[in-house]
């Protein structure tokens, strides 16, 4: 009796003991993930808007129903939103293009608005990783722009600069459908392409955002216009919003031949958390995409790139958001993923923002070398 007595307690504390350890372990994570989270840049390279929040009467300094705006961001600690000119893709003529134009041109406006009228002080553009560090360490959020699909500058890359001038730091050349200066992802499930890669003006489009030092950005060009683009560009090139095609079978998520090319080309891919590029559509079901596999996909490319050449990315007002990342206002979660996964502080810098900075500062250093040269030959 005594001694079943005694094997009962000593199972009892065993038990008390381990759920104690597991909580210590489980605390003592989660507490780490809060003190880097806090200590690092947090950068969502592609944050879609709508007009529609940003009048006067409902914006980002209100909780919208949108996946991000201010106390959103505020409560989830994302440092830098980057914010996106998207346009669909319509018909390659005078009236498709100045349509497009025109949409372009009203959500810069109004993310100037946002930041110059509606924030209160609580936003500032960054056009450098300069003004990144500068605006951030002084409590306010950075917002950067990036502009998906190059189909409104219709035939004039001279828009380019204009787009560059209006704080624009990355452009796709295409989206979803062919346009005017490159093919488009869509070409692998339709079985035509319009240009089999990038069309003469693509070309010099590429050439003229590497003199601007604008990055180009390949998440939705075909594979074949991906390829040629890494080819003529002088500077590194980023994935927006991409994940790993190995992972996910998706024709927007890139390949391990396009994933090794990034890397010799010294890009970044920036992991998308988007529920169809994570795990393919007849093998689950989305509302149980999660974090988790987002952080798998980040896991691959770590593991075949280097943890030089990876970052993160939501797509939140896009599509994008999973389970644990629904919207702005959970970007922690990433985070204390991250952690759990073993990832050091340093490695989650470079995740979360310092790679994507790196290839703005090498594609600007690239722009002055290619200014200088045309000056030393002119």
């Amino acid at each position: 009796m005594i001694n079943k007595l005694f094997y009962k307690n000593f199972l009892l504390a065993s038990l008390i003991i381990g759920i104690s350890l597991w909580i210590y372990k489980t605390m003592n994570i989660y507490n780490n993930a809060k003190k880097i989270h806090d200590e690092v840049i947090t950068i969502d390279t592609h944050c879609d808007i709508d007009l529609k929040n940003f009048t006067d009467d409902y914006n980002y300094s209100i909780d919208t129903d949108s996946q991000v705006n201010i106390p959103k961001i505020n409560e989830g600690g994302l440092d830098v939103p980057w914010l996106v000119v998207y346009t669909a893709q319509d018909s390659l003529n005078k009236n498709g293009y100045e349509k497009a134009y025109e949409n372009a041109i009203n959500k810069f406006e109004a993310i100037h608005r946002l930041i110059n009228n509606y924030s209160n002080g609580q936003m500032s553009l960054a056009t450098s990783s300069s003004d990144v560090f500068d605006i951030v360490n002084s409590g306010r959020k950075a917002v950067m722009i990036g502009v998906e699909n190059a189909y409104p500058i219709a035939e004039n890359i001279d828009i380019i600069n204009e787009f560059y001038e209006r704080g624009a730091r990355y452009m796709s050349l295409s989206h979803n459908g062919h346009n005017q200066l490159s093919d488009s992802n869509t070409g692998e499930s339709d079985g035509f392409y319009l240009h089999n890669g990038l069309s003469d003006l693509g070309k010099k489009a590429v050439i003229r955002m590497n003199e601007l030092g604008m990055i180009i950005d390949i998440s939705h060009p075909s594979k074949e216009s991906i390829i040629e683009t890494l080819e003529l560009s002088k500077a590194p090139l980023i994935a927006s919003h991409s994940s790993a095609r190995q992972l996910c079978n998706h024709a927007r998520n890139l390949d391990n031949e396009l994933l090794e090319l990034i890397k010799q080309n010294g890009g970044v891919v920036q992991t998308v958390a988007f529920a169809t590029y994570l795990k393919e559509e007849n093998t689950y079901d989305p509302s149980k995409v999660s974090v988790k596999h987002l952080v798998d996909h980040i896991d691959y490319m770590v593991s075949y790139m280097g943890i030089d050449h990876v970052g993160i990315s939501s797509d939140f007002d896009g599509g994008g958001g999973v389970l644990n990342w629904k919207d702005a206002s959970e970007t922690f979660n990433v985070t204390h993923e991250l952690v759990k996964r073993g990832y050091s502080k340093e490695q989650i810098k470079k995740l979360w923002g310092l790679n994507l900075l790196r290839v703005l500062d090498e594609v600007e250093k690239t722009s002055k070398e290619l200014r200088a040269n045309n000056l030393a030959v002119q």
